[in-house]
């Protein structure tokens, strides 16, 4: 409590890491009785007085709720002004995206004039990046489909070098107590992305997912990147909350059903790992990092589908990494 009211006071004062630092902890209810749209008046406040910092999260802001193309170029100049303000992460994503790959390496290698950011964000197209290639069903009881260059091997290299900042061993939900906790089923690594982790590009990759299942975007949960070192595995499981078991029936009565789930696969250079689904005879793991799996967790009625059960098997050489996205929703909603 006393560190918020040092921070409320230099904050108050104009103090720029103090506007940033309480505008984040009000994004994700650490602010006291502070909410999100204090946080962001507090972020926007320290980007005008020069904070590439604020920038960069006030274009995460912007681009979670975009609904045009106007709205992700406004989301995508500050990640541009972040960059011009010196910013690393700003300045990556920008070469990332560019279309342009002979100034974005030159802007990697300190090449570029004070005009190379600009440059770069001319040559981005958004309408491509937020566009879902087609999805091919596999499997109709239950559904369950790939969708093939999903993610560019740019965007899943990021992924991969974001999610190993911070890796956590995973944990199972207990649909009994309501309690996550880590267990021997599972023993892979994994990282959460909660607003202040996400960035631009992963708010692009989960308004394609939103385009490509037919899902609001409000309706994806936090992204995690899961990570499979050699013999590490998470054994057969549901990912829908059983509505019989009072735990889960209160998760879905507060937040919803977890309806579907979509992965990415992130990276080649693995042997066996596919995501395992023993009650169709079906095994699948990607043919190139980018290729995607979606399945929906219950029937079109709402009723869990124990067809679904699956498991990620172990590497048996190399390591693999995942993008995880769960999925709420009711019934017929989504593909």
């Amino acid at each position: 409590m006393e560190d918020l009211q040092h921070l409320e006071s230099a904050a108050a004062a104009g103090h720029v890491p103090a506007l940033v630092a309480l505008g984040r902890k009000a994004l994700v209810g650490e602010a006291g009785g502070r909410n999100p749209v204090d946080g962001t008046r507090l972020l926007l406040a320290a980007a005008e007085k020069g904070s590439a910092e604020a920038d960069v999260t006030i274009s995460v802001i912007i681009a979670t709720d975009a609904r045009e193309l106007k709205d992700w170029s406004l989301a995508l100049g500050y990640v541009q002004r972040a960059a011009e303000r010196g910013d690393a992460l700003a300045r990556s994503q920008l070469c990332l995206l560019a279309r342009d790959r002979e100034l974005a390496q030159a802007a990697r290698e300190g090449r570029g004039d004070a005009g190379v950011w600009e440059r770069l964000r001319d040559t981005i197209d958004l309408a491509g990046r937020l566009a879902a290639p087609p999805v091919k069903f596999t499997s109709e009881a239950p559904r369950v489909a790939i969708i093939e260059g999903f993610a560019g091997a740019d965007e899943s290299a990021w992924m991969v070098e974001r999610g190993a900042t911070r890796m956590d061993r995973a944990g199972i939900y207990d649909q009994v107590t309501g309690v996550a906790h880590a267990d021997r089923s599972r023993t892979n690594s994994a990282m959460m992305f909660n607003i202040l982790d996400t960035d631009f590009v992963l708010a692009l990759l989960r308004a394609r997912i939103a385009a490509a299942t037919g899902f609001a975007r409000a309706s994806l949960e936090e992204t995690n990147i899961l990570h499979y070192a050699c013999g590490e595995t998470f054994t057969r499981h549901f990912d829908f909350y059983d509505p019989a078991l009072p735990a889960s029936a209160a998760e879905i009565a507060a937040k919803g059903q977890r309806a579907a789930t979509f992965l990415i696969y992130l990276n080649a250079g693995f042997e066996s790992a596919e995501t395992d689904f023993p009650l169709l005879g079906w095994r699948y793991k990607g043919a190139a990092p980018g290729d995607a799996l979606l399945f929906f967790n219950c029937e079109e009625n709402g009723k869990p589908d124990r067809l679904t059960m699956h498991a990620g098997l172990p590497p048996t050489s190399g390591e693999k990494w995942l993008f995880s996205q769960w999925i709420r929703g009711a019934p017929g909603h989504g593909l």
